[in-house]
């Protein structure tokens, strides 16, 4: 008994193929890959070798593969048939038999398979020209980001709606404040946005200057960016940061706000505003840090917002450096050239490939695909070099361990840089006095 195998894919929409996917003992093996001419060369070769030495079954993953339209495939099941060559789909089964589909029993059930045929490659040519789109870096269908048009071949900046887009980056990177920026953009601009829609924003690759696409592929420098690349890796930044807190406490307007726990009741704490009793207009309010949900009885006691301020400041100047000092971190420099020296290296090539074109050595779509997969692999390396801390950490606390310098910022600026280092404050309390403890991100 001889068995052969007939493959037949499209680069665009899927890797190639293992020859060897079939489970069965196969004699030989036909292998197509898809061309803009659609020619089928593998597959006139083994009819051509069944007119000499027919075989006993035909393995296929789908009835498509056979052909870019019902005619055709049902032209080349009618030669098969006439071969005497039995055809079975591994992907496809019909309703008796298992999945062999060309016996004169199941005729009926052929042309329910043919309708499927159509359906499926009536979806094929679809996503083969969204798969174009893809390699020529073109935008995904669908209207364009705001702050953005669409041209012909790529997005443009809309210089109407970007410096609105703008000044909301810039206020988050300001201020790490997903829903304070947004309130900013509606308090300056009139522009309202949820805070879901923020988010998007912040985390939109086309902003960045790249295209994302369903697949998950990235083409990096598509079109003129909103955003630098240094600015992008800061926002990443702030929101890997800002996810280690409750979701309320990225936005508050103070400080130390989700960063303290009672180490007694580990319960987080609250700050809590106390005004004087009095009706003159200059009534003073007082700020406390109190538990929220402690279970002892009687209560843990609220503490002077501004006594864990200034002790959490002196605690930052006095540990921070020594804290540093024993981490055993790797040489940023030189990770960072690693990374700068392979997009170079990827870059080279990329520049390489219409003199290839020009020259005969690679055709048209060929240098195509190689492009589209070069540009995602350096969109890749840019996303690891921009998950990178960018100065020497050493260098930050020596600059920040001196207590002017968080005495001079305001509340939403401490509260930015507070966050850059501290996961955790421990309010430690014995009896009537209190120490805290510093729990660094490193």
């Amino acid at each position: 008994m001889k068995i052969i195998a007939y493959l037949y894919s499209d680069p665009l929409l899927e890797p190639t193929p293992d020859r060897a996917l079939w489970g069965w003992e196969v004699d030989q093996v036909y292998q197509d890959i898809a061309t803009e001419k659609a020619t089928r060369p593998q597959l006139q070769q083994l009819l051509m070798d069944c007119q000499t030495e027919p075989a006993d079954y035909l393995l296929v993953r789908r009835l498509e593969e056979l052909g870019d339209s019902v005619p055709e495939v049902s032209d080349r099941l009618a030669a098969l048939e006439t071969i005497g060559v039995r055809l079975v789909t591994i992907e496809q089964a019909s309703s008796s038999e298992g999945a062999i589909v060309a016996d004169s029993d199941l005729r009926a059930d052929l042309l329910n398979l043919l309708q499927v045929v159509q359906t499926n490659q009536r979806s094929r040519r679809i996503r083969q020209g969204h798969a174009r789109n893809r390699v020529k870096a073109m935008p995904p269908p669908g209207k364009a980001p705001y702050g953005y048009r669409r041209s012909k071949n790529r997005y443009v900046v809309d210089r109407a709606t970007a410096p609105v887009v703008k000044e909301f980056f810039e206020q988050f990177l300001l201020y790490g404040s997903l829903r304070g920026a947004v309130r900013h953009l509606e308090k300056k601009y009139g522009k309202k946005i949820s805070v879901s829609t923020g988010q998007r924003w912040l985390t939109n690759s086309v902003y960045r200057g790249d295209l994302e696409y369903q697949t998950g592929d990235v083409i990096a420098d598509a079109h003129a960016g909103i955003l630098s690349r240094d600015e992008a890796a800061q926002i990443d930044r702030l929101l890997r940061r800002n996810r280690r807190l409750p979701s309320r406490t990225a936005s508050a307007p103070r400080s130390l706000a989700g960063l303290v726990i009672c180490e007694t009741c580990q319960s987080p704490m609250t700050v809590t505003r106390v005004a004087s009793r009095s009706t003159r207009k200059d009534t003073k309010e007082y700020l406390y840090l109190r538990p929220t949900r402690c279970p002892n009885k009687p209560a843990c006691k609220a503490i002077a917002y501004e006594q864990i301020l200034q002790t959490t400041i002196g605690r930052i100047c006095d540990d921070l450096p020594r804290a540093v000092a024993e981490v055993n971190m790797p040489d940023i420099n030189l990770v960072k050239q690693g990374i700068g020296s392979a997009i170079a290296a990827k870059q080279t090539i990329l520049a390489q490939l219409p003199g290839l074109t020009e020259s005969g050595i690679l055709d048209s779509e060929s240098a195509e695909l190689r492009a589209y997969n070069l540009r995602t692999e350096i969109a890749q390396l840019q996303g690891k070099l921009a998950q990178l801390p960018p100065v020497n950490l050493t260098a930050i606390a020596q600059a920040v361990s001196i207590p002017q310098f968080w005495l001079d910022l305001s509340e939403p600026e401490r509260r930015f840089y507070f966050r850059e280092f501290i996961r955790q404050i421990e309010l430690i309390r014995d009896n009537t006095n209190w120490t805290l403890k510093l729990v660094f991100i490193f």
